[in-house]
């Protein structure tokens, strides 16, 4: 068994995770620190997703290195915070060597987070440079933090009412020291359900219940969805094992699955839904499917449990309820 399982992405060990928040402007950051020798990989899946440096974890590009992931709020304004990422690596000597200087490696991807607080303020580079500094192998904190403090789900019926969402996280042991784990951002159309025994946990909210996206979809029981259009899932899967980029591709792919499990629907039109994946490249001696397979597994049910966990950790904000204060 791997020691001191907590139930969350820093359990793969040299994994750091850090937050900037801004609870008056309801909108953050967050960055998944990766350590030295790591790879990534990564699959995009809505239709509207806003990233940066997702090429370069393409299996026919030519760096392999990936240094940290840099989650954020403020829509495409917040891809500013991985400057601040690269700029926190430089200073440690981290990146691919150029010449007599390193260039980090810092894909990231965002979420639309603009109209639950100040739209005005958005995660900066300096926000991105200080969820870095932050970062630590300790228990991440979930719910109304970081990349999830802005975060919203069910919005099928519009905003007002929406159930807070939020970022979790969650890990699964593998056994002989191989472990699987992952931090996601929700920020969904759809609702939140658990996939073990189908309940609902968070759909839009009808009088004193919830009712079901998918349902409201398929009947045109809507709001006006282009009003609703800001939307995405984002989030990484990581791994001790040792992958190649193909296989980490493969990885981030199949972790959608999670996704699908826990948000129904998801991937959708108004959805950016990003999912990257980390191979730390600490155990080697992978096969190729037996262990491929549950690796995939692993992080399928790490990636679904960390959306019920972010939920499940929301608080109200910006006026809109989670879970539980209904």
């Amino acid at each position: 068994m791997t020691k001191n399982i907590r139930n969350g992405i820093t359990d793969v060990p040299g994994i750091k995770v850090g937050h900037w928040t801004n609870l008056e402007a309801i909108t953050g950051c967050t960055a998944v620190l990766c350590p030295k020798g790591s790879l990534g990989g990564v699959s995009v899946r809505g239709a509207s997703p806003g990233t940066r440096e997702t090429d370069v974890l393409h299996p026919l590009n030519r760096i392999d290195e990936v240094n940290a992931i840099m989650l954020s709020g403020g829509s495409a304004y917040g891809l500013a915070a991985a400057d601040g990422a690269m700029t926190y690596l430089e200073e440690q000597g981290i990146g691919v060597k150029v010449g007599e200087g390193v260039v980090p490696i810092v894909p990231a991807a965002i979420l639309y987070d603009l109209g639950i607080g100040d739209g005005t303020i958005r995660p900066i580079s300096d926000n991105g440079y200080s969820a870095c500094k932050l970062a630590s192998s300790d228990p991440v904190e979930q719910g109304c933090v970081g990349a999830g403090t802005g975060a919203t789900v069910a919005k099928t019926l519009g905003h007002q009412k929406a159930i807070k969402g939020g970022l979790g996280s969650a890990s699964v042991d593998l056994g002989g020291g191989l472990v699987v784990g992952a931090l996601v951002v929700v920020n969904a159309i759809g609702s939140v359900y658990d996939p073990e025994n189908g309940s609902l946990i968070a759909g839009p909210r009808v009088g004193e219940i919830m009712s079901d996206s998918m349902s409201d979809l398929i009947s045109g029981n809507l709001f006006n969805l282009p009003e609703i259009n800001g939307n995405t899932t984002i989030g990484v899967v990581a791994t001790n094992a040792t992958l190649t980029k193909a296989q980490a591709g493969r990885v981030a792919s199949s972790s959608h699955d999670g996704l699908a499990l826990a948000i129904r629907p998801s991937h959708l039109i108004g959805d950016g839904d990003t999912m990257f994946s980390i191979s730390t490249s600490e155990l080697g001696g992978i096969d190729e499917y037996i262990d491929m397979n549950r690796i995939i597994a692993g992080s399928v049910r790490a990636v679904s449990e960390a959306i019920q966990n972010a939920v499940n950790y929301a608080e109200m904000l910006g006026g809109i309820p989670s879970v539980n204060d209904l």
